[in-house]
Order: C-alpha cells, then sequence, then structure tokens
C-alpha cells in the first residue's frame, strides 16, 4: 500500500476541496513537527531527567510538570519565527504570546495545551497535546485576548497528538477526521486511518467516578441507568474506562464509541466544569462532529459557545451521539 505523507495530504487535501491555504499548511506542518519534538521528549522520560515537577503553578493554579513547560516552550519556539501567525495561547500562560517583532505576522491565532494528561507523566500513561487555529478578525492590527474570543464554529484547524505505544496526530480541517501515525525511524507522518467515524451506539462511558458523590442529579440519574446494567432502565450492561488523558480517552472514543464526560459539580459553583474552552473543549469537540459524534456542555452545543475570557471553562459530554443525546437530555428535562 502506498504510504502518504502528511504534507501529501495536505496538499492533495487543498487541491481536491480548496480547504487548506498553503499558510495553514505551513503551520498545521509545524505544529506537527512541534508534536514529534514533545512526543522525543517524553520518551526519554527519566532518562531525559524531564520527569517529576516543577517549582512552579500555572495560571490555573496547578502545579507545573517539568514536561508541561519544556513542551510550552517547543510548541512556542516552533511557531514564533513561520509567518503563519499573529498570536499564541497556551493553557500554561496567563495572556496571549505575542509573534516577536523581528518575525513576520500571519493570518492565524493557535491555541493549545501543550501537554495534556499531566498527572500519567511520571506513570508512562498515554498523554497528548491538543491544538486549534483560529483566522484572525478581519482588520486586526495588534492582537488581542479579544481576537481570541471566537465561538468554536470559527476553527478552521484542530487536532491532537497522543503520546503512547506509537505516536499519533489525529487532525480534522473541517472535511473529516484523519489520522497520522510517526513512523519513528524516518521521522514522519503518516496517514494510517482516513474518515475516522464514532459508532453512534455504544456501550462504554468514560467518567471520573470518584467525584459521583458531587454530581449534579442528571449526571447521577444517568451513570447510576449505566451501572444498573441489563436489568436496569437502560436494558444493556455498560462498561467504564478512565484514563485521565482527555487525548486518551477521546482516542479511544474516537476509534471504538463512547461517552466521555466532565461535568460540573458542587465543590465549586463558580467554576462550571474543569476542561478549557479553547484549549481543551472547542478542539475535541470539533473533532468529534467532523468524526459524526456530538459535544456539549449539557445544555448546548459546545462549538456555539461565544467565549467571554481566555481560560474560561465547560462541562463536557462528547462521543457517540446516542448516550450524548441522553444525558444532555436529563440536563434540560
Amino acid at each position: 500500500m502506498k504510504r502518504i505523507s502528511l504534507t501529501q495530504y495536505l496538499v492533495e487535501e487543498q487541491r481536491q476541496n480548496n480547504s487548506i491555504p498553503a499558510e495553514l499548511r505551513l503551520l498545521i506542518e509545524v505544529v506537527a513537527r512541534a508534536c514529534k519534538t514533545i512526543s522525543h521528549a517524553v520518551g526519554k522520560g527519566a532518562l531525559g531527567e524531564v520527569l517529576g515537577t516543577a517549582s512552579t503553578e500555572n495560571v490555573q493554579g496547578e502545579v507545573q510538570k517539568k514536561l508541561d513547560i519544556i513542551s510550552n516552550e517547543i510548541l512556542l519556539e516552533a511557531n514564533e519565527w513561520g509567518g503563519h501567525l499573529a498570536a499564541m495561547a497556551s493553557e500554561e500562560m496567563e495572556t496571549i504570546h505575542k509573534i516577536p517583532n523581528r518575525y513576520p505576522k500571519g493570518e492565524y491565532l493557535l491555541t493549545f495545551d501543550p501537554l495534556d494528561g499531566s498527572s500519567n507523566i511520571d506513570v508512562n500513561v498515554s498523554i497528548g497535546t491538543i491544538f486549534s487555529v483560529l483566522k484572525a478578525p478581519e482588520g486586526m492590527t495588534e492582537p488581542s485576548e479579544q481576537d481570541f474570543l471566537q465561538p468554536g464554529t470559527r476553527q478552521v484547524a484542530a487536532g491532537y497528538a497522543v503520546y503512547g505505544p506509537q505516536t499519533m496526530l489525529v487532525l480534522t480541517t473541517g472535511n473529516g477526521v484523519n489520522c497520522f501515525t510517526l513512523d519513528r525511524e524516518m521521522g514522519s507522518w503518516v496517514l494510517t486511518q482516513r474518515d475516522m467515524q464514532i459508532p453512534a451506539k455504544t456501550r462504554e462511558f468514560s467518567i471520573n467516578a470518584s467525584n459521583a458523590r458531587h454530581w449534579h442529579p442528571p449526571v447521577q440519574r444517568y451513570v447510576n441507568e449505566l451501572l444498573a446494567g441489563d436489568t436496569g432502565p437502560r436494558g444493556a450492561n455498560f462498561n467504564m474506562r478512565w484514563v485521565a488523558s482527555m487525548v486518551a480517552d477521546v482516542h479511544r472514543i474516537l476509534n471504538r464509541g463512547g461517552i466521555f464526560m466532565y461535568p460540573a459539580d458542587t465543590r465549586d459553583t463558580s467554576m462550571p466544569g474543569k476542561l478549557r474552552l479553547m484549549y481543551e473543549a472547542n478542539p475535541m469537540a470539533f473533532i468529534v462532529e467532523q468524526a459524526g459524534g456530538v459535544a456539549t456542555d449539557g445544555q448546548q452545543r459546545i462549538l456555539d459557545i461565544v467565549p467571554t475570557k481566555l481560560h474560561q471553562r465547560v462541562p463536557v459530554f462528547l462521543g457517540s451521539r446516542e448516550e450524548v443525546e441522553v444525558v444532555t437530555g436529563y440536563h434540560k428535562g
């Protein structure tokens, strides 16, 4: 079978669907190259002295891992000089990162979670990078945080890399979802799955069950029905899977179906959910919808939410259509 590289795929996609301008193609290739570098650092582990925590906290008040900081720097440095971007925003930084004046500025904005699933770094469980690309607003001269506050429907590309037994890059530019596997010997991304589709029905769910006592009634009702098995109201047995790396959980769902849930709960009513809209929920929702799935915050489509701040948090329910619609219906009911 003929091997198709990421570059060849992007060029052919532009020829066939006119959906990937040259600037966007080059931007995606730079992000993919940065993910290769992060994969190499992750793969070294203790041998590269990158494990453990740093003596710093990020803007979320979370203690940073050494690899969080390294991954953030890799993405910033890789994307600064190419001339495709006006600015970047990262889950690890308080405000936006403008392209330095010594480099040309482009028409795109990049947001990213440099290393998703940080709690799994030191125990050698799959982690990943999530990214999203937006067009800069018309007439923008000096980029500001406000320019990033666009609904997820405005994304022109989104993807994630998962650093597991294989390193994979899952990408959408709004014309389906494709998966590339890193050939470590050749150093190239090779197309290995085309037009990924999430099964509409599922018998798997993914949630952090240790928070069950804090869940709101719709989530408790829904999960209790799943746990009741074939003698319960759903009349079927469900399995639970929870990796605690969003990329790993979503990648499983993309391949074999399932529903991923990170709901709001009663512990801190001022914080509506834990996952960040700009860096996690929007890019994953774009990918899931392009693969035939559904993504909501329990009330509305995630991609329709108009952000009000850079580090906004939202509840997340995404995956197989039938199950996401059931739990969303319980919230609305």
